[in-house]
Protein backbone atom coordinates (compact mmCIF):
# COMPACT_ATOMS: atom_id res chain seq x y z
CA UNK A 1 0.00 0.00 0.00
CA UNK A 2 2.90 2.35 -0.55
CA UNK A 3 5.33 3.23 -3.27
CA UNK A 4 8.45 1.15 -3.25
CA UNK A 5 11.76 2.41 -4.52
CA UNK A 6 13.00 2.71 -8.04
CA UNK A 7 16.14 3.63 -9.95
CA UNK A 8 15.06 6.29 -12.41
CA UNK A 9 18.39 6.63 -14.21
CA UNK A 10 18.32 2.97 -15.25
CA UNK A 11 14.75 3.25 -16.40
CA UNK A 12 13.64 0.59 -13.91
CA UNK A 13 10.78 1.08 -11.49
CA UNK A 14 9.13 -1.23 -9.06
CA UNK A 15 6.32 0.29 -7.06
CA UNK A 16 2.83 -0.18 -5.70
CA UNK A 17 0.22 2.49 -5.18
CA UNK A 18 -3.14 2.44 -3.44
CA UNK A 19 -5.13 5.63 -3.49
CA UNK A 20 -8.47 7.01 -2.55
CA UNK A 21 -9.50 9.80 -4.86
CA UNK A 22 -12.40 11.94 -5.91
CA UNK A 23 -11.49 12.19 -9.57
CA UNK A 24 -11.77 8.57 -10.71
CA UNK A 25 -14.13 7.39 -7.99
CA UNK A 26 -12.33 4.11 -7.44
CA UNK A 27 -9.38 2.51 -5.74
CA UNK A 28 -6.35 1.86 -7.88
CA UNK A 29 -3.85 -0.83 -7.08
CA UNK A 30 -1.02 -0.69 -9.58
CA UNK A 31 2.28 -2.49 -9.81
CA UNK A 32 4.75 -2.27 -12.61
CA UNK A 33 8.29 -3.37 -13.23
CA UNK A 34 10.64 -3.96 -16.08
CA UNK A 35 13.50 -2.54 -18.04
CA UNK A 36 11.81 0.13 -20.10
CA UNK A 37 13.15 3.40 -21.38
CA UNK A 38 12.94 6.28 -18.92
CA UNK A 39 9.67 8.20 -19.39
CA UNK A 40 9.70 11.84 -20.36
CA UNK A 41 9.33 14.10 -17.34
CA UNK A 42 7.38 17.31 -16.99
CA UNK A 43 8.00 19.59 -14.05
CA UNK A 44 5.37 19.45 -11.33
CA UNK A 45 5.32 20.66 -7.74
CA UNK A 46 3.52 19.60 -4.58
CA UNK A 47 0.24 21.42 -4.06
CA UNK A 48 0.14 24.01 -1.29
CA UNK A 49 -3.26 22.50 -0.35
CA UNK A 50 -1.68 19.23 0.69
CA UNK A 51 -1.31 18.20 4.33
CA UNK A 52 1.32 15.64 5.30
CA UNK A 53 0.80 13.43 8.35
CA UNK A 54 3.01 10.72 9.89
CA UNK A 55 1.85 7.10 9.76
CA UNK A 56 1.37 5.86 13.31
CA UNK A 57 2.39 2.25 12.63
CA UNK A 58 5.05 2.83 10.00
CA UNK A 59 7.59 5.63 10.52
CA UNK A 60 8.82 5.15 6.95
CA UNK A 61 5.44 6.21 5.52
CA UNK A 62 3.35 9.38 5.46
CA UNK A 63 -0.29 10.13 4.72
CA UNK A 64 -1.01 12.87 2.20
CA UNK A 65 -4.39 14.62 2.25
CA UNK A 66 -5.58 17.02 -0.45
CA UNK A 67 -7.83 19.64 1.09
CA UNK A 68 -9.09 20.72 -2.34
CA UNK A 69 -10.09 17.23 -3.54
CA UNK A 70 -10.41 15.29 -0.27
CA UNK A 71 -8.02 12.65 -1.62
CA UNK A 72 -5.94 10.51 0.70
CA UNK A 73 -2.80 8.59 -0.25
CA UNK A 74 -0.21 6.65 1.74
CA UNK A 75 3.35 6.84 0.42
CA UNK A 76 6.85 6.14 1.64
CA UNK A 77 8.94 9.07 2.77
CA UNK A 78 11.31 8.27 -0.08
CA UNK A 79 8.52 8.69 -2.59
CA UNK A 80 7.47 11.95 -0.91
CA UNK A 81 10.99 13.19 -1.53
CA UNK A 82 10.69 12.07 -5.17
CA UNK A 83 7.39 13.94 -5.47
CA UNK A 84 8.92 17.07 -4.00
CA UNK A 85 11.93 16.73 -6.33
CA UNK A 86 9.85 15.99 -9.43
CA UNK A 87 11.38 12.52 -9.84
CA UNK A 88 8.10 10.70 -10.53
CA UNK A 89 7.19 9.06 -13.89
CA UNK A 90 4.65 10.86 -16.07
CA UNK A 91 1.88 8.30 -15.55
CA UNK A 92 2.10 8.63 -11.78
CA UNK A 93 2.31 12.41 -12.08
CA UNK A 94 -1.02 12.40 -13.91
CA UNK A 95 -2.57 10.30 -11.16
CA UNK A 96 -1.21 12.60 -8.47
CA UNK A 97 -2.48 15.60 -10.44
CA UNK A 98 -5.97 14.06 -10.63
CA UNK A 99 -5.90 13.58 -6.88
CA UNK A 100 -4.84 17.17 -6.28
CA UNK A 101 -1.35 16.52 -4.95
CA UNK A 102 0.68 17.85 -7.87
CA UNK A 103 0.26 21.10 -9.78
CA UNK A 104 2.13 22.65 -12.65
CA UNK A 105 2.89 25.94 -10.92
CA UNK A 106 2.17 28.03 -7.83
CA UNK A 107 0.55 30.76 -9.91
CA UNK A 108 -1.70 28.36 -11.81
CA UNK A 109 -2.96 26.76 -8.62
CA UNK A 110 -3.48 30.16 -7.04
CA UNK A 111 -5.58 31.27 -10.00
CA UNK A 112 -7.49 28.01 -9.87
CA UNK A 113 -8.48 28.67 -6.28
CA UNK A 114 -9.33 32.33 -6.92
CA UNK A 115 -11.81 31.16 -9.55
CA UNK A 116 -13.05 28.12 -7.60
CA UNK A 117 -16.36 29.56 -6.37
CA UNK A 118 -17.04 31.31 -9.66
CA UNK A 119 -16.53 28.01 -11.46
CA UNK A 120 -18.97 26.24 -9.13
CA UNK A 121 -21.53 28.97 -9.68
CA UNK A 122 -21.10 28.77 -13.45
CA UNK A 123 -21.72 25.01 -13.64
CA UNK A 124 -24.43 24.81 -11.00
CA UNK A 125 -27.77 23.78 -12.49
CA UNK A 126 -29.85 23.70 -9.32
CA UNK A 127 -31.84 26.60 -7.87
CA UNK A 128 -31.86 26.20 -4.08
CA UNK A 129 -33.82 28.15 -1.52
CA UNK A 130 -34.53 27.82 2.17
CA UNK A 131 -38.13 28.92 2.57
CA UNK A 132 -39.17 30.14 6.03
CA UNK A 133 -42.83 29.15 6.25
CA UNK A 134 -43.37 30.67 9.68
CA UNK A 135 -41.61 31.71 12.87
CA UNK A 136 -44.02 29.84 15.11
CA UNK A 137 -43.33 26.58 16.93
CA UNK A 138 -44.93 24.06 19.26
CA UNK A 139 -41.69 23.56 21.19
CA UNK A 140 -39.93 25.87 23.64
CA UNK A 141 -36.27 25.05 23.00
CA UNK A 142 -34.11 26.69 25.65
CA UNK A 143 -31.53 27.85 23.08
CA UNK A 144 -33.96 28.61 20.23
CA UNK A 145 -32.10 29.79 17.12
CA UNK A 146 -34.83 32.28 16.22
CA UNK A 147 -35.00 33.57 19.78
CA UNK A 148 -36.82 36.90 19.99
CA UNK A 149 -37.71 36.70 16.28
CA UNK A 150 -40.27 34.00 17.06
CA UNK A 151 -43.98 34.66 16.99
CA UNK A 152 -47.14 33.93 15.05
CA UNK A 153 -45.63 35.09 11.79
CA UNK A 154 -46.80 32.98 8.84
CA UNK A 155 -46.30 33.10 5.10
CA UNK A 156 -49.58 34.03 3.39
CA UNK A 157 -51.00 32.53 0.20
CA UNK A 158 -50.31 35.84 -1.54
CA UNK A 159 -46.63 35.64 -0.60
CA UNK A 160 -46.58 31.98 -1.65
CA UNK A 161 -47.88 32.98 -5.10
CA UNK A 162 -45.18 35.64 -5.34
CA UNK A 163 -42.58 33.03 -4.34
CA UNK A 164 -43.79 30.69 -7.08
CA UNK A 165 -43.60 33.51 -9.64
CA UNK A 166 -40.13 34.52 -8.41
CA UNK A 167 -38.79 30.99 -8.77
CA UNK A 168 -40.31 30.59 -12.23
CA UNK A 169 -38.65 33.84 -13.31
CA UNK A 170 -35.21 32.93 -11.95
CA UNK A 171 -34.54 29.39 -13.16
CA UNK A 172 -33.83 29.96 -16.84
CA UNK A 173 -30.33 28.50 -16.41
CA UNK A 174 -31.34 25.72 -14.02
CA UNK A 175 -32.69 22.23 -14.54
CA UNK A 176 -33.69 21.59 -10.93
CA UNK A 177 -35.62 23.38 -8.19
CA UNK A 178 -34.62 22.28 -4.70
CA UNK A 179 -36.43 23.86 -1.74
CA UNK A 180 -35.93 23.35 1.98
CA UNK A 181 -38.97 24.33 4.02
CA UNK A 182 -37.93 25.84 7.32
CA UNK A 183 -39.35 27.59 10.38
CA UNK A 184 -40.23 27.90 13.19
CA UNK A 185 -41.85 24.57 12.57
CA UNK A 186 -42.61 24.29 8.84
CA UNK A 187 -45.22 21.56 9.25
CA UNK A 188 -47.45 24.09 11.02
CA UNK A 189 -47.82 25.43 7.46
CA UNK A 190 -48.52 22.05 5.86
CA UNK A 191 -51.28 23.21 3.54
CA UNK A 192 -49.13 25.98 2.11
CA UNK A 193 -46.25 23.55 1.55
CA UNK A 194 -48.69 21.38 -0.41
CA UNK A 195 -49.90 24.40 -2.40
CA UNK A 196 -46.37 25.58 -3.30
CA UNK A 197 -45.23 22.07 -4.21
CA UNK A 198 -48.26 21.30 -6.36
CA UNK A 199 -47.72 24.48 -8.36
CA UNK A 200 -43.95 24.20 -8.74
CA UNK A 201 -44.20 20.47 -9.43
CA UNK A 202 -46.64 21.06 -12.28
CA UNK A 203 -44.48 23.85 -13.68
CA UNK A 204 -41.35 21.71 -13.47
CA UNK A 205 -42.98 18.78 -15.21
CA UNK A 206 -44.25 20.98 -18.02
CA UNK A 207 -40.78 22.46 -18.54
CA UNK A 208 -38.69 19.30 -18.29
CA UNK A 209 -36.98 20.13 -15.01
CA UNK A 210 -36.99 18.49 -11.59
CA UNK A 211 -38.72 19.70 -8.46
CA UNK A 212 -37.91 18.28 -5.07
CA UNK A 213 -38.05 19.51 -1.52
CA UNK A 214 -37.11 18.67 2.03
CA UNK A 215 -37.84 20.26 5.36
CA UNK A 216 -36.10 20.86 8.64
CA UNK A 217 -38.59 19.89 11.30
CA UNK A 218 -38.62 19.22 15.03
CA UNK A 219 -40.30 15.91 14.14
CA UNK A 220 -43.32 16.19 16.42
CA UNK A 221 -45.73 16.57 13.47
CA UNK A 222 -43.96 14.19 11.08
CA UNK A 223 -46.73 11.61 10.83
CA UNK A 224 -46.98 8.80 8.26
CA UNK A 225 -50.07 10.36 6.68
CA UNK A 226 -48.15 13.63 6.23
CA UNK A 227 -45.26 11.88 4.49
CA UNK A 228 -47.65 9.90 2.31
CA UNK A 229 -49.27 13.13 1.21
CA UNK A 230 -46.02 15.00 0.53
CA UNK A 231 -43.89 12.32 -1.07
CA UNK A 232 -45.73 12.28 -4.44
CA UNK A 233 -45.25 16.06 -4.54
CA UNK A 234 -41.46 15.80 -4.37
CA UNK A 235 -40.56 15.23 -0.72
CA UNK A 236 -36.97 14.02 -0.66
CA UNK A 237 -35.82 14.06 2.96
CA UNK A 238 -36.53 15.35 6.44
CA UNK A 239 -34.00 16.82 8.84
CA UNK A 240 -34.94 16.03 12.44
CA UNK A 241 -33.27 17.08 15.68
CA UNK A 242 -32.68 14.96 18.77
CA UNK A 243 -30.49 16.67 21.34
CA UNK A 244 -29.01 13.57 22.91
CA UNK A 245 -30.76 10.88 24.96
CA UNK A 246 -34.22 11.44 26.39
CA UNK A 247 -33.09 13.00 29.69
CA UNK A 248 -30.94 15.59 27.89
CA UNK A 249 -33.24 16.21 24.94
CA UNK A 250 -36.34 16.81 27.03
CA UNK A 251 -34.57 19.55 28.97
CA UNK A 252 -33.36 21.25 25.80
CA UNK A 253 -36.43 20.78 23.60
CA UNK A 254 -39.68 20.52 25.61
CA UNK A 255 -43.16 21.25 24.35
CA UNK A 256 -44.57 24.63 25.29
CA UNK A 257 -46.55 22.77 27.95
CA UNK A 258 -43.27 21.73 29.57
CA UNK A 259 -43.67 18.06 28.65
CA UNK A 260 -40.77 16.27 26.99
CA UNK A 261 -40.82 15.78 23.22
CA UNK A 262 -38.31 12.92 22.83
CA UNK A 263 -40.75 10.00 22.81
CA UNK A 264 -43.07 11.62 20.27
CA UNK A 265 -40.22 12.47 17.90
CA UNK A 266 -38.56 9.08 18.18
CA UNK A 267 -41.80 7.25 17.45
CA UNK A 268 -42.48 9.43 14.42
CA UNK A 269 -38.98 8.79 13.09
CA UNK A 270 -39.51 5.06 13.33
CA UNK A 271 -42.91 5.28 11.64
CA UNK A 272 -41.71 7.23 8.58
CA UNK A 273 -38.10 6.14 8.05
CA UNK A 274 -39.05 3.59 5.41
CA UNK A 275 -40.84 6.24 3.38
CA UNK A 276 -38.47 9.21 3.52
CA UNK A 277 -34.76 9.75 4.14
CA UNK A 278 -34.12 10.89 7.69
CA UNK A 279 -31.19 13.21 8.32
CA UNK A 280 -30.67 13.23 12.06
CA UNK A 281 -29.08 16.22 13.73
CA UNK A 282 -28.50 17.22 17.31
CA UNK A 283 -27.28 20.36 19.06
CA UNK A 284 -24.80 19.98 21.89
CA UNK A 285 -23.13 22.19 24.47
CA UNK A 286 -19.88 21.84 26.36
CA UNK A 287 -21.84 20.50 29.32
CA UNK A 288 -23.78 17.73 27.56
CA UNK A 289 -21.94 16.47 24.47
CA UNK A 290 -20.54 13.43 26.30
CA UNK A 291 -24.12 12.21 26.72
CA UNK A 292 -24.86 11.99 22.99
CA UNK A 293 -23.47 8.45 22.44
CA UNK A 294 -26.29 7.24 24.70
CA UNK A 295 -28.73 8.45 22.05
CA UNK A 296 -26.98 6.36 19.41
CA UNK A 297 -27.10 3.28 21.62
CA UNK A 298 -30.78 3.89 22.34
CA UNK A 299 -31.46 4.13 18.63
CA UNK A 300 -29.77 0.81 17.94
CA UNK A 301 -31.40 -0.92 20.90
CA UNK A 302 -34.82 0.24 19.69
CA UNK A 303 -34.44 -0.76 16.06
CA UNK A 304 -33.40 2.56 14.56
CA UNK A 305 -30.30 1.01 13.07
CA UNK A 306 -27.90 2.68 10.60
CA UNK A 307 -29.73 1.57 7.47
CA UNK A 308 -32.83 3.47 8.63
CA UNK A 309 -31.21 6.90 8.68
CA UNK A 310 -29.36 8.54 5.80
CA UNK A 311 -26.87 10.39 7.99
CA UNK A 312 -26.18 11.63 11.52
CA UNK A 313 -24.41 14.85 12.40
CA UNK A 314 -24.16 16.68 15.71
CA UNK A 315 -23.27 20.37 15.88
CA UNK A 316 -22.60 22.85 18.70
CA UNK A 317 -25.26 25.30 19.80
CA UNK A 318 -24.31 28.77 18.57
CA UNK A 319 -24.55 32.01 20.45
CA UNK A 320 -26.79 34.79 19.19
CA UNK A 321 -26.64 38.53 19.52
CA UNK A 322 -28.22 40.42 22.40
CA UNK A 323 -31.83 41.17 21.57
CA UNK A 324 -32.34 37.90 19.70
CA UNK A 325 -30.76 35.29 21.97
CA UNK A 326 -32.98 33.77 24.68
CA UNK A 327 -32.15 35.83 27.80
CA UNK A 328 -31.63 32.79 30.07
CA UNK A 329 -29.33 30.80 27.75
CA UNK A 330 -25.57 31.40 27.81
CA UNK A 331 -23.99 28.09 26.76
CA UNK A 332 -23.58 28.57 23.02
CA UNK A 333 -20.24 28.87 21.24
CA UNK A 334 -19.17 31.81 19.10
CA UNK A 335 -16.25 30.19 17.28
CA UNK A 336 -15.12 26.73 16.16
CA UNK A 337 -11.75 27.66 17.63
CA UNK A 338 -12.96 27.24 21.20
CA UNK A 339 -10.65 24.46 22.49
CA UNK A 340 -13.42 22.26 23.91
CA UNK A 341 -14.83 21.89 20.39
CA UNK A 342 -11.62 20.23 19.18
CA UNK A 343 -12.23 17.24 21.42
CA UNK A 344 -16.02 17.30 21.03
CA UNK A 345 -15.93 17.21 17.24
CA UNK A 346 -13.52 14.27 17.04
CA UNK A 347 -15.24 12.39 19.88
CA UNK A 348 -18.79 12.64 18.52
CA UNK A 349 -17.82 11.83 14.94
CA UNK A 350 -15.98 8.73 16.14
CA UNK A 351 -18.99 7.62 18.20
CA UNK A 352 -21.28 8.02 15.18
CA UNK A 353 -18.99 6.18 12.78
CA UNK A 354 -18.01 3.27 14.98
CA UNK A 355 -21.68 2.35 15.35
CA UNK A 356 -22.07 2.22 11.60
CA UNK A 357 -23.98 5.45 10.98
CA UNK A 358 -23.08 7.66 8.02
CA UNK A 359 -21.84 11.15 8.73
CA UNK A 360 -20.47 14.04 6.71
CA UNK A 361 -17.26 13.52 4.76
CA UNK A 362 -14.45 16.04 4.82
CA UNK A 363 -15.05 17.99 1.64
CA UNK A 364 -14.33 21.47 0.29
CA UNK A 365 -16.96 23.87 1.58
CA UNK A 366 -17.68 27.58 1.46
CA UNK A 367 -20.13 29.87 3.22
CA UNK A 368 -23.55 29.63 1.53
CA UNK A 369 -23.36 33.38 0.90
CA UNK A 370 -20.77 32.67 -1.80
CA UNK A 371 -23.20 30.61 -3.90
CA UNK A 372 -25.29 32.59 -6.35
CA UNK A 373 -28.34 30.32 -6.59
CA UNK A 374 -28.75 29.65 -2.87
CA UNK A 375 -31.19 31.98 -1.13
CA UNK A 376 -33.22 32.26 2.05
CA UNK A 377 -36.78 33.53 1.61
CA UNK A 378 -38.38 34.79 4.81
CA UNK A 379 -42.10 34.33 5.53
CA UNK A 380 -42.79 37.90 4.36
CA UNK A 381 -40.91 37.53 1.07
CA UNK A 382 -37.66 39.20 2.12
CA UNK A 383 -34.54 37.54 0.74
CA UNK A 384 -31.43 36.80 2.78
CA UNK A 385 -28.27 34.79 2.21
CA UNK A 386 -28.17 32.95 5.55
CA UNK A 387 -30.89 31.67 7.93
CA UNK A 388 -29.08 33.38 10.81
CA UNK A 389 -29.61 36.77 9.20
CA UNK A 390 -33.38 36.68 8.72
CA UNK A 391 -35.04 39.77 10.17
CA UNK A 392 -31.80 41.77 10.23
CA UNK A 393 -32.77 44.49 7.78
CA UNK A 394 -29.19 45.55 7.09
CA UNK A 395 -28.57 42.12 5.54
CA UNK A 396 -31.76 41.86 3.50
CA UNK A 397 -30.66 41.47 -0.14
CA UNK A 398 -34.02 42.01 -1.80
CA UNK A 399 -37.46 40.47 -1.95
CA UNK A 400 -39.41 38.10 -4.17
CA UNK A 401 -41.34 40.98 -5.74
CA UNK A 402 -38.39 43.09 -6.94
CA UNK A 403 -35.55 40.55 -7.03
CA UNK A 404 -32.07 40.27 -5.53
CA UNK A 405 -29.79 43.28 -5.06
CA UNK A 406 -26.01 43.32 -5.24
CA UNK A 407 -24.77 42.07 -1.87
CA UNK A 408 -21.08 41.58 -2.65
CA UNK A 409 -19.92 44.48 -0.43
CA UNK A 410 -22.52 44.18 2.35
CA UNK A 411 -21.76 40.47 2.81
CA UNK A 412 -17.99 40.79 2.30
CA UNK A 413 -17.83 38.24 -0.49
CA UNK A 414 -14.37 37.14 -1.57
CA UNK A 415 -13.02 38.00 1.90
CA UNK A 416 -10.70 35.02 1.48
CA UNK A 417 -9.01 36.43 -1.64
CA UNK A 418 -5.98 37.64 0.26
CA UNK A 419 -2.43 36.33 0.42
CA UNK A 420 -2.74 34.76 3.87
CA UNK A 421 -5.84 32.73 2.95
CA UNK A 422 -4.62 31.82 -0.55
CA UNK A 423 -1.39 30.48 0.94
CA UNK A 424 -3.19 28.50 3.66
CA UNK A 425 -3.45 24.74 3.11
CA UNK A 426 -6.94 24.81 4.63
CA UNK A 427 -8.45 27.32 2.20
CA UNK A 428 -10.66 24.74 0.41
CA UNK A 429 -12.14 23.67 3.78
CA UNK A 430 -12.80 27.22 4.91
CA UNK A 431 -12.99 29.94 2.23
CA UNK A 432 -13.05 32.62 4.89
CA UNK A 433 -15.23 30.73 7.36
CA UNK A 434 -18.73 31.53 8.58
CA UNK A 435 -19.72 35.16 8.14
CA UNK A 436 -22.71 34.69 10.45
CA UNK A 437 -20.45 33.56 13.32
CA UNK A 438 -18.11 36.44 12.55
CA UNK A 439 -21.02 38.88 12.81
CA UNK A 440 -22.34 37.39 16.07
CA UNK A 441 -18.89 37.42 17.63
CA UNK A 442 -17.56 40.76 16.37
CA UNK A 443 -20.62 42.70 15.27
CA UNK A 444 -19.43 42.86 11.65
CA UNK A 445 -18.38 40.71 8.71
CA UNK A 446 -15.06 42.45 8.11
CA UNK A 447 -12.13 40.12 7.59
CA UNK A 448 -12.45 36.35 7.88
CA UNK A 449 -13.66 33.78 10.38
CA UNK A 450 -10.40 31.82 10.31
CA UNK A 451 -10.75 28.12 11.17
CA UNK A 452 -7.03 27.34 11.24
CA UNK A 453 -6.74 26.59 14.99
CA UNK A 454 -9.70 24.18 14.77
CA UNK A 455 -8.39 22.47 11.63
CA UNK A 456 -4.84 22.25 12.99
CA UNK A 457 -6.22 20.45 16.03
CA UNK A 458 -8.70 18.11 14.32
CA UNK A 459 -8.23 17.50 10.61
CA UNK A 460 -5.55 14.80 10.87
CA UNK A 461 -7.73 12.65 13.10
CA UNK A 462 -10.84 13.34 11.02
CA UNK A 463 -9.02 12.20 7.87
CA UNK A 464 -7.87 9.03 9.60
CA UNK A 465 -11.45 8.42 10.75
CA UNK A 466 -12.58 8.57 7.12
CA UNK A 467 -9.98 5.97 6.17
CA UNK A 468 -10.69 3.70 9.14
CA UNK A 469 -14.40 3.61 8.47
CA UNK A 470 -14.29 3.54 4.69
CA UNK A 471 -15.55 7.09 4.06
CA UNK A 472 -13.35 7.41 1.00
CA UNK A 473 -14.26 8.00 -2.63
Amino acid sequence: HRFGQGSGEEGYYQYALLYWGTGKNKRLAMTEEGGFSPPSFFVMILSRYCKIYPHKDDPASVLLFSTKKSSKILVSRTVLEDIENGAIPDEEKETLMDLGFLVSSVDEERNEMIGFIDELNSINRSFKAIVVMNLDCNLACRYCFEGARKGRFYMTKKTADQLIDFIRSNISDNDEINLTFYGGEPLLSLELIVYISENLGTYAEQNGIKYRFSFITNGTLLLPKTVERLKPLGLNSAGITLDGPKAVHDISRPFKTGNGSFDVIFKNMGDVCKSVDIQLGGNFTQENYHEFPKLLDYMIDNGFTPEKVSDVKFAPVLKETVGIAPPDFHDGCESLNEPWLFEAGIFLREEIMKRGYITARINPIACMMEYKDVLVVNHNGEIYKCPGLIGRKEFCVGNIRTGVNDYRISHNLDNWKNEECLNCAYLPLCFGGCRYMKFVRDGNMDGVDCKKPYLDATIEELVKQDIRYGLVK
